[in-house]
């Protein structure tokens, strides 16, 4: 039996997506017959619309950032279940500009297929369309993983920082570009003490056994290569930082996202932050700005991300730049 309570349709994901637009009305629109939200007030400077979206369970992700510098559509799909081709067609529709849309997807097979049959509806359209693939997860950057990297916590920082520069009147492909070099300099890692329920059986994803975590944890409960025992937090966060800071450019300054995937405190989150200062310290890499919260989450499992992305003076501009969205905002 489900843990999650029934609803009238059956269908939690679509009467969550009516009831957020409700709240946030002076935001968003929703447009339940093809499943997706659309942004109120956008920067008439756009060129080009931008839309993300994947499965439901991520929450604040994707819906909570459709807004004035950042997203104009967002397409969420079931629990952990890619979005159909039909939805992010006609949300793309509903918010291409004369530029033509921009696709930011999340590295998932189903996710792919489905912005991608969408893309190619686009065309015969004669709507411009491009994508930027989102590869930030650094423990599932192994030959043997067919997919490549996972799009994880490093989504809110590409989302956010495009938006601000699709409100410069930038092109389609000077973002995609800009969205590419993003990906590139951006690395994340999770870890988690305790699955997240499924919503089918009721029961944990995974059991782990005690005094063990799992170290590269997916957003969708996907297992790490292995567990590994569980260490005070400022070991957790030193091996953490290490790994992330030997993908990115050396000496280069950071924004972090310290990220909780559903059930950890922000009093956990907080300290692990602090760790994280502490260790880019002593690393010698300036931290240029910082996120600590819940911003994309993995349902009720109990662990964290860290995600950094090494930034140069355009980038860094380009996230200051003011964001008004349900979730962000400044």
């Amino acid at each position: 039996m489900s843990a999650y309570f029934e609803t009238a349709t059956g269908d939690l994901a679509a009467e969550a997506l009516r009831s957020f637009a409700d709240v946030h009305g002076e935001l968003v629109s929703a447009h339940p017959g093809f499943g997706f939200l659309t942004a109120r007030d956008t920067s008439e400077t756009r060129a080009v619309g931008l839309l993300s979206g994947g499965g439901s369970g991520h929450e604040p992700l994707h819906c909570g950032y459709v807004g004035r510098g950042m997203l104009d559509a967002a397409v969420p799909g079931r629990v952990f279940a890619s979005p159909h081709n039909r939805q992010v067609y006609e949300a793309s529709l509903a918010v291409a500009r004369q530029g033509g849309v921009l696709h930011l997807v999340k590295n998932y097979t189903g996710d792919r297929i489905n912005f991608g049959i969408a893309a190619e509806r686009l065309a015969h359209q004669g709507i411009p369309c491009a994508r930027v693939l989102i590869d930030d997860d650094l423990a599932s950057d192994a030959a043997d993983i067919a997919a490549g990297r996972r799009g994880t916590g490093g989504t809110v920082l590409v989302e956010k920082i495009l938006g601000a520069a699709a409100d410069t009147g930038m092109g389609l492909a000077e973002l995609q570009s800009l969205g590419e070099r993003l990906v590139a300099r951006c690395r994340s890692l999770a870890i988690a003490t305790s699955a997240h329920t499924s919503p089918a059986t009721g029961e944990p994803a995974f059991t782990l056994d005690a005094g063990r975590l799992e170290y590269g944890v997916g957003i969708h409960g996907e297992r790490a290569s292995s567990t590994t025992p569980r260490r005070p937090l400022p070991d957790l966060v030193e091996r953490m930082t290490t790994e992330l800071l030997g993908a990115l450019p050396a000496d280069t300054p950071v924004i972090s996202l310290v990220n909780g995937l559903g059930a950890t405190t922000l009093l956990e989150l907080y300290a692990a932050h602090g760790q994280l200062v502490h260790e880019l310290r002593g690393a010698g890499v300036p931290l240029a700005r910082s996120l600590v919260g819940n911003y994309i989450t993995s349902l009720d499992m109990h662990g964290f991300s860290i995600t950094l992305m090494a930034v140069d003076p355009q980038t860094l501009s380009l996230y200051d730049a003011p964001v008004h969205t349900p979730a962000l905002r400044w």
